[in-house]
């Protein structure tokens, strides 16, 4: 059987918001496509003095609203469709939020885990050079992704800035904050998701400080999603789970104390004495308010879909739930908040990471909370009324602001000559 098109996949989700909203066929075809990819092959010099040719690429979505912005990852199963289909994705993250971006991501096809850290620096360094003729603080900005972190953006950083002959702190975002990082962009995926599953709860017309919550996966966003919801809104994190397993405690998770424990015991929560250890399928079922998937892609499937039992689902992963599942959950008639909406936090930081770098002038923490929080409920406002005027799902509504964005902006600037 011919595998699946990641890219092909994501298209249909966009054909079916451009379906609704009639989308002028010329700008159907426009947005259909990637402005710019890009793939090379670069030689690293290894630690036993061998070279050694890795392939990385870049995708350049869309930038009719501003610079193409997205991750770079280090995964051995990269490919050109899965960067291409992310980079599509990102163009419609960054409109749903209203950011002047569009979509952009990268990656390298390379299994880090066997490779020293000066192995990692030249391959970061080399792959870098290699993609500068398409970045830059205002063509394409790369953040951290999968298997890649503030000290890889730091080495980006400094590539870039010794090619240029001077500082350009704005070419990557997610840098350590002594290098132009920003306050408050380790928690900004998580707090996102938090803000999410609070507007979503209102929607429903629930109290938010009596809603329970069981949150799958506890790396950063969801440690982070759960850590907020539990001091700042009031909720209960009754079920937690990692790759390690789940734990249970109907009174509620000390999160704090669930942090310490994880972070002493080799990032896993199995063992933790406050709670009764359950499978991760037996808490994507569990009798919760809210359902926070924030570990991998396609957790909920047709398989599971029919045993979950919360009223909201708030995507903290990209791709939780598989085309299937969500026909399932739909007819359970389950309020979601899509990934592109609920995780978007981490790159609207990402974005005020970028402005400061601008000026050369850094936010108070406060000040980049304050600016997150209106920014996503002014959002999900906007996702909700579109749903409501096309009487469609979250997903298709969050598709539909985007796209009318995307579309606005590409149409307004015309097709050059």
């Amino acid at each position: 059987m011919a595998e699946v098109s990641l890219y092909e996949n994501a298209l249909k989700q966009f054909g079916k918001a451009a379906d609704i909203m009639k989308l002028d066929p010329n700008l159907r075809e426009v947005l259909s496509y990637p402005k710019r990819e890009l793939t090379v092959n670069f030689p690293v010099r290894m630690d036993d003095g061998s070279i050694k040719v890795f392939t990385g690429h870049r995708v350049q979505h869309n930038v009719a609203r501003g610079p193409a912005k997205g991750g770079i990852r280090y995964h051995p199963n990269v490919t050109l469709d899965e960067v291409k289909a992310l980079a599509f994705w990102m163009t419609w993250k960054a409109a749903v939020v209203g950011i002047p971006y569009g979509g952009g991501k990268g990656g390298v096809k390379v299994d880090p885990s066997p490779l020293s850290i000066g192995e990692i620096e030249r391959l970061s360094r080399r792959f870098f050079s290699e993609i500068q003729m398409i970045v830059g603080e205002d063509k394409d900005i790369p953040a951290p992704d999968v298997n890649t972190n503030a000290q890889i953006m730091a080495w980006y950083m400094d590539t870039y800035s010794m090619n240029m002959g001077h500082s350009v702190l704005g070419v990557v975002t997610g840098k350590p904050l002594d290098v132009g990082g920003s306050a408050g962009r380790t928690e900004a995926t998580g707090r996102g998701v938090r803000i999410a599953a609070e507007e979503g709860l209102k929607f429903m017309g629930d109290n938010p400080a009596d809603a329970t919550v069981a949150v799958q996966g506890f790396g950063n966003v969801g440690s982070f999603a759960s850590k907020l919801l539990k001091d700042e809104v009031g909720c209960r994190i009754i079920g937690v789970s990692d790759v390690s397993g789940g734990l249970y405690n109907p009174d509620g998770f000390d999160i704090d104390d669930l942090i310490r424990y994880r972070d002493e015991n080799k990032a896993l929560i199995k063992g933790y004495p406050k709670g009764e250890a359950i499978t991760n399928d037996d808490l994507l079922a569990m009798d919760a308010d809210v359902l926070i998937p924030a570990a991998l892609e396609n957790a909920i499937d047709e398989n599971n879909a029919k045993d979950v039992r919360a009223r909201i689902i708030v995507e903290g992963a990209n791709g939780p739930m598989t085309p299937e599942a969500e026909d399932i959950i739909a007819e359970k008639d389950i309020f979601v908040v899509p990934d592109f909406l609920a995780n978007a936090g981490g790159v609207v930081v990402s974005y005020f990471e970028w402005v400061q770098g601008l000026q050369w002038y850094f936010w108070d923490l406060e000040d980049i909370r304050k600016a997150l929080h209106k920014i996503m409920k002014e959002s999900f406002s906007s996702v909700v009324n579109t749903a409501r005027k096309y009487d469609t799902d979250m997903r298709t509504a969050a598709y539909l602001v985007s796209i009318e964005r995307v579309a606005t902006a590409t149409r307004l600037r015309g097709i050059y000559p």
